[in-house]
């Protein structure tokens, strides 16, 4: 289902997506860095980015907590709408680029994909609960599974799912990826973390540069 943004904004809204492990939350941080030098950089994540959608977090990744795939979806893009409306949005309308760990296509992979609930039904929920904001730039972090669950970094209930499901994601994230070829860009997440953060910043529109 085709989305379109509803409101005018005059900033950047970048995304990383990947599996677990793939190195987003580094090169994020060094992408907000560059950024950083001539405009004004909100960095975000999902779920979470307002304290509703924190509480919402600690629930979803709890690795204690057990709940329906459809649950799971609903709470997510909960988190997602409140983070939205009053993080997101507002600081695109001001000018920011706002850079957030994550964003609908997460859902559409984890929840869509691996969770077998269908990409168009996730897909329609995240719709109206983002008021069908999307990103300018998607930047996909890909990494074979067999590397990425080798590095360090916090065990939540998602991975706790497993390298199987882990792979269902990235199938999931691929094939998104070459379904919003204008506005995805997907960087082997392999090489050095200064190699790779060459690549992402190549990845963003030279305005912003």
């Amino acid at each position: 289902m085709a989305r379109e943004r509803v409101g005018a904004v005059k900033g950047l809204f970048v995304a990383f997506e990947g599996v677990d492990r793939s190195g987003k939350t580094t090169q994020l941080q060094l992408l907000a860095q560059r950024l950083s030098e001539k405009h004004e950089v909100l960095l975000t994540r999902e779920p979470g980015g307002t304290p509703v959608a924190e509480a919402i977090r600690v629930l979803l990744l709890a690795d204690d907590v057990q709940m329906s795939a459809r649950c799971e979806a609903l709470l997510f893009a909960a988190a997602r709408a409140d983070h939205v409306e009053r993080t997101i949005r507002p600081a695109l309308e001001r000018g920011a680029v706002v850079i957030s760990d994550r964003f609908v296509d997460s859902s559409l992979a984890y929840q869509g994909v691996a969770r077998g609930l269908g990409v168009d039904d996730v897909e329609r929920i995240n719709h109206w609960a983002t008021d069908a904001l999307e990103p300018d730039l998607t930047i996909m972090l890909d990494l074979p599974i067999g590397t990425s669950s080798q590095r360090d970094g916090e065990v939540d209930r998602m991975e706790n799912e497993g390298e199987l499901f882990q792979a269902r994601v990235r199938r999931g994230l691929l094939d998104l990826a070459g379904r919003a070829a204008h506005r995805y860009a997907v960087i082997d997440a392999s090489p050095s973390v200064d190699e790779v953060a060459d690549l992402v910043w190549a990845a963003v529109p030279e305005p912003w540069r």
